[in-house]
C-alpha cells in the first residue's frame, strides 16, 4: 500500500489512546511527537509537517477533544481531517473546455511515467467518463516515446496522432488539435517532450505548446518514489508553467511516499491523479479524505464499492447468491468468482481498503501470495466437469489424478475440498442471516 511505513507508525501510535475514556495533555504530546517521527521518516517536508503537527495539537488539547465523551477517538478524526486537509481537502475533478476539445498538456522530467501515465489517462477518460480522448505523441527527440505511445495506443484501441521526430511540437500540437475537431474528439491528451532534469531550452518549449494550445489543464507527472525531490520538480514546473495539478506514479511500491503529502502544501496545487499499479486501468483519480483514511487504517470503502461496481456482473452475482442460498454453489461458480475477484485488483490492495484489516487476528503482515490462486485455478481445472458440479465424487483416486494433472500434490487437493465445503456452509449461514433480518442480498464477490 501507499504509504505503508508512515501507515503502521500511525495505526501503532493513535491505537494507544483508541477508546480512552479520558485523554490529557501529555497524551496528546506523546502521540504528536510519534507522528512528527512518522512524517518525517517517511520524507513529508519538515516545514509541511510542522505545521500540520501544529493544528493537530491545537485542536487535540482544545475543547471539542477534552470535553468529548470519546476524546481518543476525537483526537483520532482530528488527524484524519488534518491529513485530509494537508492533502487537499476533496477531491480535484479533471476540467472541461466550454467547446471542445479540452486540451491536457503532460509534463515531467524522463523517467516519471509520463508516456505510460498519458494512455492510462485517456483509458480513464473513456471508461469512467464516457469520453473519446486523442492521443498526442509531441516528444521528438526520443523516438521510443512515439512507438511507447502508439504501442499503448493499440493495446487499448485508442487513436494516437503523430507527425514523426522531424516535426516540430508546437505544430504537432497545433495539427493535431485540427484533427481532433475533425473526427470529433472531446480530449487531446498532448504526450510532450521529458528531460533529465529542468533546463530553460525544455521550458521554452513547453511555454510556447501552452501559448499556442491553451490548455485547459497542464499535469505534471512525478515519480512518488524520488521523495522530496518530487516536490522540488513540483516547484520548478509550477513556476515557469504554472501547472494546474499533479499526478504521482509509482504510487504503490514506495514505503516513503510521504513527500506526496508535502505536494500540496508546498506549491497550491491539488494532486489530481495517482498511478497504482503498472496497468492501464490502474490509475485512480486522487481522494485526500479516502488516502487519509487508509493511511489511518480506516479503511477505503467507497473504493472498494466503485471497483467492485466496475468489475462485477450484477446478474452474475444475483445468480450467485441464489445458488449459495441453495447450496447448489459450484467449484465452476468458485472460478467465476475468482476470475471477477482478480479483474478488481491486486489482493494486497483489495485488503488495504477494509476497515481495520490491518488490526484483525490473523491479517496483520499477512502476504497474500498471488501464485495462490493459480494453483487454486490449475486444481479446479484438472477435475472433469462432473467433478467440479459435484464435489463428493471425488475420491482417492480421483485425488491422485487431479494432483497429477494440476502438478500440486494431493494435501493440496484435500485442502481445497475442505476449505470449499467450508465456505460453501459459512455463505449459507450468511445468507440465511440476511434473510432472516430481510436484508438486500450481498452484493460483493466471495472468495
Amino acid at each position: 500500500m501507499a504509504f505503508e511505513g508512515l501507515a503502521d507508525r500511525l495505526q501503532s501510535t493513535i491505537q494507544k489512546i483508541r477508546g480512552r475514556g479520558k485523554v490529557t495533555e501529555q497524551d496528546v504530546k506523546e502521540m504528536t511527537r510519534e507522528v512528527r517521527l512518522a512524517l518525517l521518516e517517511a520524507d513529508v517536508n519538515f516545514k509541511v509537517v510542522k505545521q500540520l503537527i501544529n493544528k493537530i495539537k491545537e485542536r487535540a488539547i482544545g475543547q471539542e477533544v477534552m470535553e468529548s465523551l470519546t476524546p481518543g477517538q476525537q483526537v483520532i478524526k482530528v488527524v484524519q481531517e488534518e491529513l485530509t486537509q494537508l492533502m487537499g481537502g476533496e477531491q480535484s475533478k479533471i476540467a472541461t473546455a466550454e467547446r471542445p476539445p479540452t486540451v491536457i498538456m503532460m509534463v515531467g522530467l524522463q523517467g516519471a511515467g509520463k508516456t505510460t501515465t498519458t494512455g492510462k489517462l485517456a483509458n480513464h477518460l473513456r471508461k469512467k467518463h464516457n469520453r473519446n480522448p486523442l492521443l498526442v505523441a509531441a516528444d521528438v527527440y526520443r523516438p521510443a516515446a512515439i512507438d511507447q505511445l502508439e504501442t499503448l495506443g493499440k493495446q487499448l484501441s485508442l487513436p494516437v496522432f503523430s507527425m514523426g521526430t522531424e516535426a516540430n511540437p508546437v505544430d504537432i500540437a497545433n495539427e493535431a488539435i485540427k484533427k481532433a475537431k475533425e473526427e470529433h474528439h472531446d480530449y487531446v491528451i498532448i504526450d510532450t517532450a521529458g528531460r533529465l532534469h529542468v533546463d530553460e531550452k525544455l521550458m521554452d518549449e513547453l511555454t510556447q505548446i501552452k501559448t499556442d494550445v491553451k490548455p485547459a489543464e497542464i499535469f505534471l507527472v512525478v515519480d512518488a518514489m524520488t521523495g522530496q525531490d518530487a516536490v522540488n520538480v513540483a516547484e520548478s514546473f509550477d513556476s515557469q508553467l504554472d501547472i494546474s495539478g499533479v499526478v504521482l506514479t509509482k504510487l504503490d511500491g514506495d514505503t516513503r511516499g510521504g513527500a506526496a503529502l508535502s505536494i500540496r502544501a508546498v506549491t497550491g496545487k491539488p494532486i489530481k491523479f495517482v498511478g497504482m499499479g503498472e496497468r492501464t486501468d490502474q490509475l485512480e483519480a486522487f481522494h485526500p479524505e479516502r488516502m487519509a483514511s487508509r493511511i489511518l487504517g480506516m479503511g477505503d470503502v467507497l473504493s472498494l464499492i466503485e471497483k467492485a461496481q466496475e468489475n462485477v456482473d450484477e446478474k452474475q452475482a444475483r445468480d450467485l447468491e441464489e445458488k449459495m442460498r441453495s447450496m447448489s454453489f459450484t467449484f465452476d461458480d468458485f472460478l467465476e468468482q475468482m476470475s471477477q475477484v482478480k479483474k478488481m485488483g491486486p489482493l494486497d490492495d483489495l485488503l488495504d481498503m477494509l476497515p481495520g484489516a490491518g488490526k484483525m487476528k490473523g491479517m496483520k503482515n499477512v502476504q497474500l501470495d498471488e501464485k495462490q490462486l493459480v494453483y487454486v485455478e490449475a486444481i479446479i481445472q484438472s477435475m472433469t466437469r462432473k467433478e467440479r458440479q459435484e464435489p463428493s465424487l471425488i475420491n482417492a483416486s480421483r485425488k491422485k489424478r487431479i494432483a497429477k494433472g494440476s502438478g500440486r500434490s494431493v494435501s493440496e487437493v484435500n485442502r481445497l475440498l475442505k476449505q470449499f465445503e467450508d465456505m460453501k456452509k459459512m455463505m449459507k449461514q450468511m445468507t440465511n442471516m440476511q434473510k432472516g433480518k430481510k436484508k438486500r442480498g450481498m452484493k460483493f464477490p466471495f472468495m
